[in-house]
């Protein structure tokens, strides 16, 4: 799983390609805090089962904060965050709702699996797939199965064939809260099962990893000196 660094790399990238003007240090730190965010829930895991991966990785959050912020600068005719911090505060609050749905929830969603709708619905996700073009099948996909339903096959479909399968989503249930436990270097055994279990705190774990953190963190240290 993506380790924070990395999140915060790739938000970076969100926020030097988005923000228009006024791309500075506070703008940065506001969308890594919010990027940051849901891995706090790393600590809740002390505390109840339903922790890491649970409790801050909810898209219900940033869809919420989103609604907040839509109806404080479109609803309101004193808009809080446009009268404390311009046109420039609404913008940052924009692009960092997007980076934590994208950068702090998203790649953890594709990569190792969230609680996406927690506590409407308890339940990890993992979304996985793949989408490929064959000169004998056409399109080929994985990520909705689009396959009749008695007649569905393994691999997801391929694109061309209409068929009426009712598009069954392909992100793979892993279990609720109570089943599924994640290892973090704050809580390294969740199960209780190791007498002295070894805390790791990831940095990098595949090769695109270090690539999306090299290279977020260069984009972002240019933009800022641009700036």
């Amino acid at each position: 799983m993506p380790s924070t660094v990395v999140h915060l790399a790739l938000a970076g990238m969100i926020a030097a390609a988005l923000i228009r003007t006024s791309f500075d240090r506070n703008a940065v730190l506001v969308i890594f805090a919010l990027v940051a965010l849901p891995d706090l829930d790393s600590f809740v895991a002390l505390v109840s089962t339903a922790g890491h991966r649970t409790v801050g990785h909810t898209f219900l959050i940033p869809i919420g904060l989103a609604v907040l912020l839509f109806a404080d600068t479109n609803l309101r005719d004193r808009s809080f965050v446009r009268r404390r911090w311009g046109a420039h505060g609404a913008e940052v609050g924009w692009v960092g709702l997007f980076s934590m749905a994208v950068a702090g929830i998203g790649l953890d969603f594709i990569e190792a699996g969230v609680n996406p709708l927690w506590p409407l619905h308890d339940q990890f996700y993992v979304l996985d797939g793949k989408i490929e073009l064959s000169d004998q099948r056409g399109v080929i996909q994985t990520f909705v199965d689009l396959s009749p339903e008695l007649e569905s096959t393994g691999d997801g479909g391929g694109g061309g064939g209409g068929g009426g399968g009712g598009g069954v989503p392909a992100p793979e249930s892993l279990g609720s809260s109570q089943e599924v436990n994640m290892s973090t270097g704050v809580d390294p055994d969740p199960d209780n099962s190791e007498e002295d279990p070894e805390r790791i705190f990831p940095v990098v774990r595949a090769g695109w990893e270090l690539l999306v953190l090299v290279t977020g963190s260069v984009v972002t240290a240019v933009r800022l000196r641009r700036e």
